[in-house]
């Protein structure tokens, strides 16, 4: 017998089926700042729920966290959402950065992922927090921030223009994007503590990608007795429903209880 002949006697072409893949229930696309450490960490953690995945691209972006930087980033950002499973389904696209859908404008942001995904569903940080405040029942909010002050006092009109009032606000007043990632569960406990104790408080947003706060957020709701939500943390939530995936997970936080 040839080897060839030997081959083909110990070689098999077999039949196969195919199923909805991980992501039966959703595809949800991820667009990632190329200087964050802490989202997609976090997000593995929040998006677990079977039949649901995430796929990430990064955009580039300077780590000197100001308006002009900021800006920057539109015309980058249909490039990075090309990336996503290009000719396969996305249920949602979301776009890692809440300063920056700020400077550049919600619209304007949806208007960039539409230019490489027409008609899908999108969300951005500040976009998912405004939701996820007014699921809440949320009037009076308090901001907690790594941002210079002309970022905070943009994001405060911001919000207020959006019918939520801004009642405090602090900040760590840090505009290093990979050193605010490194900014601990020691210093943010006492943000949120500090910020929550106020009767005027209703609520706390912790915003920016970069903090590490997410899996915290139960400890600090049960200590503070008051609704705790971060951007990474709304947007997962926000990504969940605009795609149909109701699941109730009080374990994550009031938020994901919804």
């Amino acid at each position: 017998m040839s080897t060839n002949a030997l081959h083909d006697a110990v070689y098999a072409k077999l039949d196969f089926a195919l199923d909805d893949g991980i992501c039966r229930r959703a595809a949800v696309g991820l667009v990632v700042l190329a200087t964050d450490h802490t989202i997609e960490h976090e997000w593995r953690r929040l998006l677990t729920q079977d039949g649901v995945a995430f796929y990430e691209s990064r955009v580039y972006n300077s780590a000197d966290i100001t308006p002009e930087r900021l800006r920057e980033m539109e015309s980058r950002i249909a490039a990075a959402v090309a990336l996503i499973r290009p000719g396969e389904r996305i249920d949602v696209v979301a776009f890692g950065c809440t300063s920056a859908s700020m400077v550049i404008g919600e619209e304007n942001v949806f208007a960039r992922i539409h230019e490489a995904r027409p008609g899908v569903a999108c969300t951005t940080p500040i976009t998912a927090a405004l939701a996820a405040l007014r699921a809440l029942g949320t009037q009076r909010v308090a901001l907690l921030t790594p941002y210079v002050r002309a970022i905070n006092d943009t994001m405060r009109d911001y919000i207020e223009a959006r019918g939520v009032g801004v009642t405090r606000m602090a900040s760590f007043e840090h505009a290093n994007d990979n050193e605010v990632a490194r900014i601990d569960a020691t210093s943010l406990r006492a943000g949120v503590e500090h910020l929550a104790q106020s009767p005027d408080v209703d609520a706390v947003f912790v915003s920016c990608t970069s903090l590490r706060i997410a899996g915290l957020i139960p400890e600090f709701e049960a200590r503070t007795g008051k609704p705790v939500i971060s951007s990474n943390f709304a947007m997962a939530w926000h990504a969940l429903r605009l795609a149909g995936v109701e699941d109730c997970e009080p374990h994550l936080g009031r938020l994901f209880a919804l």
